[in-house]
């Protein structure tokens, strides 16, 4: 794969996509709080007039004023619009769009205003059609690969594409998430947080869940009645079964907590494609994906890019990291077939459990528990192929450096943050791997997230 010179792009959001880190996480662990001044910035508040630039990763797009950069939310490419300044700072400025002056041609009207300037995080881009929510991506990831890993900028364009889930463009983009998270306010009543603050928005209602979990929602009043202030709500509408809610992690059932030994505290998920049908145990606040269609979605996309849809990997061995509970285990193990292997690698030991039994039946399949870059030192053998689903922070270069010395001949990268997948592609390119493919998907509409799968062969 072809690599670029360096040369002048968007400024990139230094939060989300910024320079490589020199020494990566080594596992997933909270974001380090940021020291705040007691003094406000005189900037804040402060109302401006911009012309707004391209967009920026971390659900931005880039404006200038006066020479400083000013990262504003809820705009779009080519607005004019009156802003109201959140964040100052002497580098860069942090701003929300609460005026359209000019508007684009791809501004709709937002499909879920409680997200909208001042309000709950997690629907920056509610006010974008969802072409132009691909498109957007699309450059995200084309920008970050490119500023990040060096690629070819022509070839991105041409070979990167973000696909829509089945179903998103006929509902809006709208009722997908199975899983929602909601905290109590001061006054108990359910919300979300606002963007980077710990204000809690209260809501009504959250359109972008799947009708069978608002359903599930209103049957349990869990935006009429009144909650412990800053008690966590966790609801969860599997694919097969009831749905659930666990109140700072303990089951609830009709109203109130469920006494039960026996209360249920995992949900069974299926997921179904051409590869066959797998059932998976996964504890009700552990990681699964969240829209409705990704398992199925991705795990397509993996099984194609590994190779096993054309029957490439039998008798193959397989590293599955970051395996959690088994989601691309499974039907990796069934491409390997009985005299191949999948070793699959995860840190965290309910996910781990749970994939025990997910993968009883499978005596192919090795399950490792710890730090992925300490168990590929000490007790992983060479690999055929290799998958990692890494958490947002991305693999690292210890990991890197941990699977080239597998020498496997492709990598399969399942990404949920371009500037972690291009800092990884950067430092595998380094080891002899070349970028071959990346498909996007749009699994998260509204919001500026976007999933990736990248496949790298040895050059």
């Amino acid at each position: 794969m072809p690599r670029t010179p360096d040369r002048r792009t968007a400024p990139a959001d230094p939060d989300s996509g910024g320079r490589p880190r020199r020494r990566p996480q080594r596992s997933p662990r909270p974001g380090r709080a940021r020291r705040v001044s007691d003094v406000p910035d005189p900037a804040v508040g402060r109302e401006v007039e911009l012309e707004v630039g391209p967009v920026a990763h971390g659900g931005h797009c880039v404006a200038r004023l006066d020479g400083r950069v000013v990262f504003v939310r809820h705009a779009l490419p080519g607005e004019r619009v009156r802003a109201r300044v959140t964040e100052g700072g002497q580098t860069f400025w942090r701003a929300d769009a609460v005026e359209v002056l000019q508007a684009s041609p791809d501004r709709i009207e937002p499909a879920w205003p409680a997200a909208g300037p001042d309000g709950a995080g997690g629907g920056e881009l509610s006010h974008v059609a969802m072409p132009a929510q691909r498109h957007w991506k699309k450059t995200v990831l084309v920008e970050q690969l490119e500023r990040l890993a060096r690629i070819d900028p022509e070839w991105l364009e041409r070979e990167v594409t973000v696909e829509a889930a089945p179903g998103d463009d006929e509902r809006r983009g709208l009722h997908y998430r199975t899983r929602i998270e909601l905290v109590a306010d001061s006054d108990g009543h359910a919300g979300m947080r606002a963007h980077r603050g710990h204000r809690v928005i209260p809501l009504k209602k959250m359109p972008l869940a799947t009708t069978e979990l608002m359903d599930f929602a209103v049957a349990e009043d869990v935006f009429t009645r009144t909650w412990t202030p800053g008690a966590h709500l966790r609801l969860v509408a599997p694919s097969e079964g009831e749905p659930l809610l666990l109140v700072d992690g303990a089951p609830w059932r009709r109203g109130r907590p469920d006494p039960r030994p026996n209360a249920r505290r995992a949900v069974t998920e299926v997921v179904t494609g051409p590869w066959g049908t797998h059932r998976y145990r996964v504890a009700a606040d552990g990681f699964w994906q969240v829209h409705r269609a990704a398992p199925a979605l991705l795990t397509g996309a993996v099984l194609d890019a590994t190779g096993a849809t054309a029957g490439e990997l039998t008798g193959a061995t397989v590293l599955d990291l970051y395996s959690g509970a088994g989601l691309f285990t499974l039907p990796l193990a069934d491409a390997v077939g009985p005299q191949g292997r999948v070793v699959a690698v995860e840190g965290d030991e309910r996910a781990v459990k749970d994939a025990r039994r997910n993968a009883h039946a499978f005596e192919q399949v090795t399950l490792e528990v710890g730090a992925v870059e300490q168990v590929l030192a000490e007790r992983v053998p060479a690999a055929d192929v290799v998958v990692l689903d890494p958490p947002r922070t991305g693999a690292g270069r210890a990991v890197v450096d941990a699977i080239a010395a597998r020498d496997p001949r492709r990598i399969v990268y399942v990404a949920c943050d371009p500037a972690a997948l291009a800092r990884d592609v950067g430092y595998l390119a380094a080891h002899g791997y070349a970028l071959s493919g990346v498909r996007g998907f749009d699994l998260f509409p509204h919001t500026h997230h976007v999933e990736a799968v990248a496949v790298l062969d040895r050059a």
